[in-house]
C-alpha cells in the first residue's frame, strides 16, 4: 500500500504562484511515476502533470504547460507541482497520484492510489 498526502493549497490572486507538495509513504519503492490531476465542480478530473520516480521523465497537459513545473525529491518521497502565474480557470481541487505502471501516465484509471486532494482557488 502506499499512501499520498498533499499539501499547500489555497487562496492566491491571478497572477500569483502556489506550490504543491504530496509526500508519499508505505511501499514507496514499487513506484513508478507520480502524477498530478484536478477537478472542478462540474467538471471531470483532469490530468495536470506527470514524473517518473527517477525524475528523468515529465509531462504536462498543453494548458498548464510552461506555467506549472512537476519535480521530485525521492530523498523525501516528496513530489511538488510549483504553479506559476495562475488563473481563475486554474480553480479546482488538485490531487497527487501515483502508479506501479509505465505508460499513459495522463490516464487516471493508470493510477493505483490517491491523495485526499488540496483546494485551489485562484481569485480575479
Amino acid at each position: 500500500q502506499v499512501q499520498l498526502v498533499e499539501s499547500g493549497g489555497g487562496l492566491v490572486q491571478a497572477g500569483g504562484s502556489l506550490r504543491l507538495s504530496c509526500a508519499a509513504s508505505g511501499r514507496t519503492f514499487s513506484i513508478n511515476a507520480m502524477g498530478w490531476f484536478r477537478q472542478a465542480p462540474g467538471k471531470e478530473r483532469e490530468f495536470i502533470a506527470a514524473i517518473r520516480r527517477s525524475g528523468v521523465g515529465t509531462y504536462y497537459a498543453g494548458s498548464v504547460s510552461g506555467r506549472f513545473t512537476i519535480s521530485t525529491d525521492n530523498a523525501k518521497n516528496t513530489v511538488y507541482l510549483q504553479m506559476n502565474s495562475l488563473k481563475p480557470e486554474d480553480t479546482a481541487v488538485y490531487y497527487c497520484a501515483a502508479t506501479m505502471t509505465g505508460s499513459r501516465y495522463e490516464l487516471a484509471p493508470r493510477y493505483e492510489y490517491w491523495g485526499q486532494g488540496t483546494q485551489v482557488t485562484v481569485s480575479s
